[in-house]
Formats: C-alpha cells, structure tokens, sequence
C-alpha cells in the first residue's frame, strides 16, 4: 500500500494527461465539422497525431537521457499544451494537423517518462499489483476524456483552453513530488523485424487492431453525427466502445491461456466482422442500439492487441521482451497514422458506414492470414502470461516482461 501511495503522483497526472489529450481527438472531430473541414481533413487530424506519437515514443528515452525525467515530462506536456492552445487561433485543418502532431508527442514522451519512473520503482514483489492499479487508472482517465466531449462546445476556445489547464495540471503532481526520480533506462533497441520473425500473425493482429481501434476513436465522430448523435450522445458512443473492451479483456485473456491463441485471434476477428455488421442496421434502432452496437464493437476489438502480443511472447526468449515490445508497438503505430485517413477518404467515398466495411475488410484479412498460419508450425505448449498492455509507448515492454513468464495454470494446449 505505501508502494501505490508514493505513486499517487504518477497516477494522477496519467488522469490529467488523458483528460486533456484523450479529449482532443473526438473534439477536434466536432470542431472541424462545425469549421466546414472536409472528412478527410478530418481523417488527416488523427494520422498526424500517431505520427506525432511515433516521434515522441521514438526520441523519449533520449531527451530523458538529456536533461532528466522531470524535465523531459515538462518538455512535452509544454509541446501538447500549446498545440492545444493554438487551434482556434489558426482554423486551417492542415495547420491543426501540425498541432496534432505536437498532441501525440505529448501523449507519447510523457507516458514514456511515467512508465520509465514505474518500472524504476516496481520490483517482483510490487509489480503485479502497481500494474493492476496503472491499467485502471489509464483506462477510467480514458472513459472520463470522452464523456468530457459532451460538455464541450466545439470550434471554442474556451474548449480547448479547457484542455490545455488539464495538460499544464499534469505537470505538477509529478514535478512537486518528493520522491527521487529514477536513473535514466537505456532506451530500447527498435527492431521492427523481430516482432516479424517471433510471429507474422502476431506482427499483422496489431496492425488491424490499429485500423480499428485509431480510425473509430479517430474518425467514429463523424460516423455519429451521420446517425444523428448530439455531442453528449457521441461522448457516450466513444465512451462504450473503450467500456466494451475494457470488460472484454478479462474473458478474453481466459481464453487466450486456455486455448490455441490464433484460434482466440481468428474467432476475435470473426466476432468483429459481424459486429461491425451489426453496427450499420443499428443505426435504425434508436440510441440505445447504436451504443449498444458501440460496446459489442469495442469488446471484439481492442483485445487483439494484447492477445496478438501474448502469442508474439510466446516465441520470444526473456531478453527479446522489451524489444518485442518495442517492435509491436512500432507496428500499431504504423497503422494508426494511415487508418484514420484511409477511413475519411472512404467515408467520402461511400459514406459514414464505410469506416465499419474498412474495419471488417482488415479482420477478413487477418482471419484469412490466421488460417493460413495454423498450417505454418504448431503453437508452443508452454507459454507465457496473459497480460492486457495498455498501448502507450515503446518501452511498455519493460513495464509488463516479467509478469509474463509464469506460466499460467490450466495452460496446457
């Protein structure tokens, strides 16, 4: 307990954090319809912001290596505050694309300082319970960015004046505390192919994971107003799909330990194709089918991730972790900057419901890719633990490594 305590700090900036950056994405939507921005301008909004999280996961450890973490978590949430700050003095979609990217360096470089700090301070004995505790406070900061999108005006710059005092708040738990931040951590190596050469399947379920997850958190606003959702009603539409999959992960990690995992990551994929099906007749059922819709899509999306990362563990030795980690990451962020934008340009296309054919032609892909890779070599019988990774940075690895090698009970497939 007075482990958790002396991290109080910690968590309550990743709570600030994510009310401010998590809240700029579905408000930059809203703003840029009322602004006149095409949809694709729009899709361009949330590729620009993984872009900007892929530098910020890239150059952390780095400037972290520089001038300290304090400093290093100053530098960035001072990034994020004036890319929020901005928007309503420069209404032009491409010069906000720039100012995105400054959103997700901030996401990025501060989540890499705090989980460097944690992962400092945990030990074997700490570091179940420190996870457990971060996890639920990463995600009810994130059910609470989208419901905060209901209260707020778009095209305001009260609004986004509004986010920006919760990015500069952040600042001060961390920076006034008393405890000794840590020695710097050497940064992950960044091999990309290793994630391909412990598991293709794995390399690929992350990258149609980010389609998913980044184009609907990205780009699904529109889709709501499409369907005639007000603000406060679209803040609920986001807000049950991260509540689906946050519930989801649980019986889903069960399953991945009971069972084949590429069978978990077929089926998973199965269940999404018919729940993004599901999703375009809902919008006749009233609200509460298209939240519904909403939360079933959630619960069969974002667990890919963790489960694609627990099959990818499972051919890695224990020093392969952090980079395998590191290489995962690498490819979620490769497809969370090009989804948002391929999303918008079929939106255009073909309309809102577009976003969900998108969604269910990649899980097609992946379900058709599983098949292939049963046949390519048997899966491993002793594996390593479920554990649900929050997608956060590249050095999460270091976090989340050792609570994988025990082996679970009842594994045994």
């Amino acid at each position: 307990m007075r482990m958790l305590i002396s991290f109080a700090a910690l968590f309550l900036s990743v709570i600030l954090l994510q009310l401010s950056t998590g809240g700029v994405g579905p408000l930059d939507v809203l703003s840029g319809l009322e602004l006149g921005f095409s949809s694709q301008e729009i899709g361009l909004l949330g590729s620009a912001h993984f872009f900007g999280f892929f530098i910020g996961c890239w150059w952390a450890p780095r400037l972290m290596g520089s001038v300290g973490h304090s400093r290093a978590f100053a530098a960035f949430t001072a990034a994020g505050a004036i890319g929020l700050m901005a928007h309503m003095m420069v209404l032009d979609p491409y010069a906000w694309a720039l100012m995105r990217i400054a959103s997700g360096f901030c996401v990025a470089g501060c989540y890499t300082v705090i989980e460097a700090w944690l992962q400092a301070k945990v030990n074997n004995e700490t570091r179940g319970r420190t996870m457990g505790v971060y996890r639920v406070v990463d995600m009810t900061g994130s059910l609470a960015a989208q419901m905060i999108i209901g209260v707020l005006s778009p095209a305001s710059y009260v609004s986004y004046n509004l986010l920006a005092i919760g990015c500069c708040a952040a600042l001060l738990p961390l920076t006034l505390t008393r405890v000794k931040q840590p020695e710097t951590p050497d940064s992950p190596r960044l091999r990309p192919r290793l994630a391909v050469d412990r598991s293709p399947l794995a390399a690929a379920a992350v990258v149609v994971a980010a389609v998913s997850s980044a184009s609907f958190r990205m780009v699904g606003p529109i889709y709501g107003q499409e369907v005639g959702l007000s603000a406060g009603q679209i803040a609920w539409f986001l807000s049950s799909f991260v509540l689906g999959g946050a519930l989801a992960q649980y019986p889903v990690g069960w399953l991945a330990d009971k069972y084949d995992r590429r069978w978990v990551l077929i089926w998973l994929s199965v269940a999404a194709i018919l729940s993004s099906l599901i999703t375009l007749p809902a919008a006749t059922m009233g609200t509460f089918g298209i939240m519904l819709s909403a939360g079933l899509f959630g619960a069969t999306t974002f667990p890919i991730y963790s489960v694609a990362a627990a099959h990818a563990h499972d051919f890695a030795s224990s020093h392969e972790r952090v980079e395998l980690s590191a290489a995962l990451m690498f490819f979620f962020a490769l497809g969370a900057i090009f989804a948002p934008y391929l999303a918008s340009v079929l939106i255009d296309l073909y309309g809102a419901g577009a976003l969900f054919m998108m969604v269910s032609a990649a899980h097609l892909v992946l379900v058709l890719f599983g098949l292939t890779r049963m046949n390519a070599r048997p899966t491993r019988r002793a594996r390593t633990r479920f554990v649900n990774v929050p997608r956060t940075t590249f050095v999460v690895g270091r976090l989340f490594g050792r609570v994988r090698e025990a082996r679970p009970r009842g594994s045994g497939k």
